[in-house]
């Protein structure tokens, strides 16, 4: 008997187990089985030859009609005879982490099949299994020493018996569920809940036979729960401690893809999600070569000593990669100031440097024109009372005294507004995902909360005198004392905001001071990068220690 997460039972035993749904009404039997024998390289003229041999069962009764019809309510069997070859040792490397003579554990590679099948007879770790140990030849003519099994394109940690005493004691402890088998994987997006558990039934997928699926009837029994242990900033992504407590072919795959999260590079069960990141962010596609799976910890009772055995295995450098990558993202930088402070300079500076930059005023003033977003929303609201008749726009003139005379209605407006804008700087921030930095100048980032929401991972502040801002900086902006006061008033106090920035440009009203201001705190930006990477990179560190797990 075998467990594991991906391990499949048509590949233990030369026979296949289906029952068949409405979808496959009229379906001929060998068409059935060709479908779900496709993957396995089984062709459906072997297939005929099995049914014609009566190798083939319907309800319990044996088939010998390969163009039986189906009625799609049926349950199936199939057995098939095995291909007359002889295994051959092949003197290529294992990665042994554990080796007693009894009991062996290895790093299974990515890429690697476990055990001859007929759509893959040669290079498997079975074959270099059998020249390091060539005691383990007489236990099983194709899967010797074989405990449980790991998908090809899974890393990670396989126990493997040396005897067969010892295979069938593992196989039992395995079956039992004795044996705690931890993954890590990295999956598409943020889950909405930290941790969770998954008991969903699983079964062949009722269309695509080649695939797993969780099904309503028909389904086995299979259980999982997983740890969100990081996402990404950009919440692209985000790694997943993963324990199984069934051993259900692809579980973790299918049970991730059910809750809306499928693996990165796992092009069976989230090909639209990988199409969107390739779309979008074909760098960070590119370094997923397969499903981001990884066998992390494994532990088990040893056989004969009963020792408790525990192994733990930190992925390999793909894996890590595409992590690295994930948190290189772009350092999401709000630009704040009080009005009149010189935050536009800033900006353009910015832009001179090649850094992408976002501007929430521009933003607004394209959201007030007609047909505009902010437009729309606003007429609904208040119909014509804000519309200039000759333009068709939104008046913002008269639209800012209704909101000075009028608190409620000010906080209303703002409401539909910020929204938008907030929609607005994250599609910005996610067109920019694969630069180091980008910079949106948001006034209200702070009143908005957008600190707080994690919408920012950083912010710059302009503190410009008094004396200064109320004067030559507000003479340029054509705003009187009046107007410029209204402004001030929506917001926080200075003193309060600049105490939240990661950086402080000061602004005495010399250009060139004002961009060596800005480069100093890009510097400043580009340090709480490093430290940022450092800080991952100790995460890792500590997420590998065995204490972790």
């Amino acid at each position: 008997m075998f467990n594991n997460e991906e391990i499949s039972e048509e590949e233990i035993n030369p026979a296949w187990e289906r029952t068949a749904v409405s979808s496959d009404r009229n379906t001929r039997l060998d068409k059935f089985w060709g479908t779900v024998l496709e993957e396995e390289g089984v062709s459906r003229g072997k297939v005929k030859d099995w049914i014609k041999a009566g190798y083939a069962t319907v309800n319990g009764n044996v088939c010998t009609k390969a163009n039986l019809k189906l009625n799609g309510d049926e349950e199936l069997t199939l057995a098939g005879e095995a291909e007359p070859t002889t295994l051959i040792p092949e003197d290529k490397p294992l990665d042994i982490i554990f080796n007693d003579g009894r009991i062996a554990v290895l790093n299974k590679p990515a890429g690697l099949t476990t055990h001859p099948a007929p759509s893959c007879p040669t290079d498997t770790l079975v074959h270099r299994l059998i020249h390091h140990f060539p005691q383990i030849r007489d236990m099983d003519q194709w899967r010797p020493g074989i405990i449980h099994r790991l998908d090809k394109f899974t890393s990670g940690l396989i126990a493997v018996a040396l005897n067969e005493h010892d295979r069938l004691a593992m196989s039992e402890a395995f079956a039992e569920r004795e044996v705690r088998k931890t993954y890590l994987a990295i999956i598409h997006g943020v889950p909405d809940r930290p941790f969770g558990e998954i008991d969903e039934p699983m079964g062949r997928h009722p269309v695509h036979k080649t695939k797993m699926a969780v099904v309503l009837k028909g389904g086995r029994d299979a259980r999982s729960s997983y740890e969100v242990l990081w996402s990404d900033p950009a919440k692209r992504a985000s790694l997943v401690r993963v324990r199984i407590y069934t051993g259900r072919t692809h579980q973790i795959r299918v049970h991730m893809a059910h809750i809306g999260h499928p693996l990165l590079g796992d092009l069976v069960y989230g090909s639209q999600q990988h199409s969107i990141m390739e779309r979008e962010n074909k760098p960070l596609a590119d370094l997923c070569s397969r499903q981001m799976l990884h066998a992390y910890s494994l532990r088990f009772t040893h056989p004969e000593t009963e020792e408790e055995l525990s192994f733990l295995l930190p992925p390999p450098e793909d894996f890590i990669s595409l992590l690295k990558a994930l948190n290189r993202s772009v350092q999401r930088t709000g630009l704040i100031g009080m009005p009149c402070s010189g935050k536009s300079a800033v900006l353009n500076i910015l832009k001179e440097q090649g850094i992408p930059v976002f501007s929430a005023d521009a933003s607004v003033a394209r959201s007030y024109e007609k047909d505009g977003a902010g437009w729309e929303m606003i007429r609904q609201r208040f119909g014509n009372r804000f519309s200039d008749p000759e333009s068709g726009d939104i008046d913002k003139g008269k639209l800012f005294v209704a909101m000075r005379d009028d608190e409620n209605l000010r906080r209303e407006v703002m409401n539909i507004i910020h929204p938008i804008v907030q929609h607005e700087v994250e599609e910005f921030f996610r067109e920019n995902s694969g630069l180091p930095l980008a910079v949106a100048e948001v006034p209200l980032l702070l009143e908005g909360g957008w600190h707080t929401a994690k919408i920012v991972d950083a912010i710059i502040g302009v503190h410009c005198p008094v004396e200064i801002r109320t004067s030559v900086l507000r003479e340029k902006r054509s705003l009187s004392p009046e107007i410029l006061a209204v402004f001030d008033s929506w917001q926080w106090e200075e003193k309060a905001k600049l105490a939240c920035c990661s950086a402080v440009i000061d602004n005495d009203g010399d250009l060139e001071k004002l961009k060596n201001e800005t480069l100093r705190a890009l510097d400043e930006l580009a340090a709480l990068r490093s430290e940022k990477e450092k800080r991952f990179d100790d995460f890792l560190k500590g997420l590998f220690n065995p204490e972790s797990e």
